[in-house]
């Protein structure tokens, strides 16, 4: 990614979370971000054994005070981790933390002989993952139709019960029920879809674009989507946990759709998610997680538990494919922790602005290489020249383009190949009169999949029956 857009990116982050210290890493790499002062234990008496060991390293270790390190939060909670204050967030930049990187080091050897992680960064969970938002939607015109379009409804049986979809995302635009495709759709608002001047924020729509794309490749489905991500599409690991079960307090639901994560450097997955991730085993619900936009094959979590044995049947990765679904899109996280396929660009459904008397404005970056409008040669990678974000608050070279909004949006992303995979699983699980999601994805994939190429490797894709290839190459 261009260092001056992630800077920006971050930036609107920072903004976006005033409260919170934020900083690059590992080492100002830029592949995660993580809070600044702050690491995440286990509760109880590894989080004792975490700040004794980390105070006692700060003591002997010049340029480490140890008199920050004290607990920052509840001893207890469903999550299952304490935030421990390692250092003042208010000190240096927006580089590696220096106080953190010691904490975690003080832990290594305890860490070695335990076999297993004690301490963790405070990673930022993000639908823009690295700081880099994968595309911007663009106006659909009038005349366009979804795409994927409504598949024809598909219920086994009257009597049988509808299939549960529940998107953790940034919840739904005022207007979402004039969209007929979500009729069976509920959920919580958008906390704030508009700054002062009335400019769309950044990743308002984002939830019910999820919604109609699942809507239309499963018509019979029950969608609810949750405002997990209303900050700008991010939430810290330490709060994600507890909002994750928070989301499935009235019950869990059959599939689970997320188009956030993280990378953290580790094969092991996020501490602040271990508890519901292991609640989710328990339960009959299949995860279906975005596998990230950051073109990388390093994992990328939750997404990357469906690598790890424990957890296979229980997750399921979601890579994202170009406009003609014959390869990998360019912008998609790739790998052997990916397990399926499906489009990603120009993919078109509900965002807002449908009952509008003045249609919605929203102000493109003028990063050219973040619209798929132009020619590109990979999402957030190449700006053909300097420009300033969404919100318009940092002067910069260029003046960004103002579009309108008056319902439907073209978008690209892994974020939005992931939900049609989760209705394509629902919709198998309506058609077949299936109750065990898991099972359900088990037989599509085995059954109703197709190939595609990523990196040079054929990977299992699924195709909506009712998704149209778009032309690849400038629009």
């Amino acid at each position: 990614m261009a260092p001056q857009r992630f800077h920006e990116q971050f930036d609107h982050l920072q903004r976006a979370l005033p409260d919170v210290p934020l900083a690059m890493g590992p080492d100002d790499s830029a592949e995660f971000i993580y809070e600044k002062g702050v690491v995440l234990a286990r509760d109880g008496e590894e989080a004792r054994v975490v700040e004794d060991a980390v105070r006692s390293h700060f003591t002997a270790t010049e340029g480490l005070v140890p008199d920050h390190v004290r607990r920052a939060g509840p001893e207890t909670n469903r999550s299952g981790i304490t935030r421990i204050r390692v250092g003042d967030p208010g000190e240096g930049g927006r580089g590696a933390d220096r106080t953190v990187a010691g904490a975690l080091r003080a832990l290594r050897e305890t860490e070695g002989r335990a076999g297993r992680r004690l301490i963790s960064r405070n990673h930022l969970v993000s639908i823009a993952v690295n700081a880099c938002p994968g595309d911007e939607p663009v106006p659909a015109p009038r005349s366009a139709r979804p795409n994927p379009a409504e598949a024809p409804a598909a219920r086994a049986t009257e009597s049988a019960d509808a299939v549960g979809v529940l998107v953790i995302d940034t919840g739904l635009t005022h207007d979402y029920r004039s969209y007929p495709l979500l009729a069976r759709t509920e959920g919580d608002a958008q906390v704030r879809e508009t700054d002062e001047e009335g400019i769309l924020q950044q990743y308002v729509g984002h939830g019910t674009f999820i919604a109609g794309l699942v809507a239309a490749v499963a018509p019979d489905t029950d969608v609810t989507v949750r405002g997990t991500l209303n900050d700008a599409g991010a939430i810290l690991e330490s709060e994600f946990g507890e909002r994750l079960f928070d989301a499935v307090e009235d019950g869990w639901p059959d599939i689970i759709s997320l188009s956030a994560g993280t990378s953290n450097g580790r094969v092991d997955g996020l501490l602040g998610v271990a508890a519901f991730m292991e609640e989710l085993r328990s339960q009959g619900t299949l995860l279906v997680a975005a596998a990230g936009n950051n073109g990388s094959a390093a994992p990328f979590w939750p997404a990357a538990y469906a690598s790890l044995p424990e957890y296979a049947d229980a997750v399921l990765s979601v890579g994202a494919l170009r406009g003609d679904g014959e390869f990998g899109a360019c912008f998609s996280n790739h790998g052997p922790w990916v397990k399926v396929y499906a489009p990603g660009e120009r993919l078109t459904s509900a965002l807002t602005g449908f009952d509008s008397p003045v249609p919605y404005v929203y102000q493109h970056s003028t990063y050219e290489a973040c619209r798929y409008g132009f020619s590109y040669s990979c999402t957030c990678r190449s700006p053909r020249h300097t420009g300033v974000l969404s919100e318009a608050l940092q002067v910069t070279p260029g003046k960004p383009d103002q579009v309108m909004f008056e319902g439907l949006a073209s978008w690209s992303g892994t974020s939005f190949a992931t939900p049609l995979v989760a209705g394509l699983v629902a919709a198998h699980m309506t058609a077949q009169g299936l109750t065990d999601p898991r099972a359900a994805a088990r037989r599509l994939l085995a059954t109703g999949s197709e190939f595609a190429e990523v990196r040079g490797a054929h990977v299992p894709a699924l195709l909506p029956p009712t998704w149209q290839p778009a032309p690849v190459g400038p629009a």
